[in-house]
């Protein structure tokens, strides 16, 4: 089974862009050899360039505090877990703390660091990091991996409040779903949202081989469930199939 998931608006599609890099960069930092942390630095300027917006870092703090004034609101509730209750408000807050605290931009401290900013001017050149251009960045990767590693994860730290604000964000937000067992037509499903209440964000998990086109609005989403052929090319499958949807408000 392979979960596929689709953002209804432009706040949640950077979110997920943000959480795929800190998750390859997280990955790409613990291997040890030179062109991984290549890659990790790589990706830490796409962060950077995703997360330049202007007013990303209010809208992840305005939505903490919107999680945590709602979740406030279940104190007292005896069906709701006080010790569980605390739990997720303490994420909650440490999240807020630690992005409020954070001067500016996402990066913006490393923008202050003359030897990345070089690498960051060139990466985008086709081998423009070679050694004959940057000879200093090409000494660098030479160092023992564990040395490597330090440096990135000084860099990476300055990213690091961001992170976890939107690891709580999306948690939240995925666990306010409920899966539902479904069934594409024809490989077709269509299905009406109820007025008045906005969702977020849908997510489908359906059998290895089946790839989903799936759109979405305010009133209605829909799911074609696709297999692509020998070219590679998406053709609709169109058989019965059921897959699990989930729509996350």
């Amino acid at each position: 089974m392979v979960l596929y998931e689709y953002p209804f608006n432009e706040g949640i599609r950077t979110m997920l862009r943000l959480e795929h890099l800190f998750d390859r960069l997280g990955q790409l930092v613990a291997r040890d050899a030179p062109v991984d942390h290549h890659f990790a630095i790589a990706t830490i300027f796409e962060i950077m360039d995703v997360a330049s917006r202007a007013d990303l870092k209010s809208d992840l703090l305005k939505e903490l505090e919107r999680h945590r004034s709602q979740l406030q609101t279940y104190r007292g509730n005896p069906y709701i877990s006080e010790a569980a209750l605390d739990q997720i408000v303490g994420r909650i807050d440490r999240a807020y703390d630690g992005l409020n605290q954070l001067q500016g931009k996402a990066g913006q401290a490393l923008q202050s660091n003359d030897w990345l900013m070089s690498i960051r001017s060139r990466i985008g050149i086709p081998g423009g990091t070679c050694e004959f251009d940057l000879p200093a960045y090409y000494g660098w990767q030479q160092l023992e991996p564990a040395r490597r590693r330090a440096d990135l994860l000084g860099w990476i730290a300055t990213l690091s409040p961001m992170a976890e604000g939107l690891q709580v964000l999306l948690g939240l937000l995925r666990d306010s779903g409920v899966p539902q067992r479904v069934v594409a037509t024809a490989g077709q499903y269509q299905q009406s949202l109820p007025s008045g209440k906005t969702y977020q964000l849908m997510r489908v998990r359906l059998d290895d081989g089946l790839v989903p086109e799936m759109t979405g609005h305010r009133l209605m989403v829909g799911v074609r469930l696709m297999r692509p052929d020998a070219e590679g090319r998406l053709r609709l499958a169109a058989e019965d199939r059921d897959f699990e949807l989930t729509l996350c408000a």
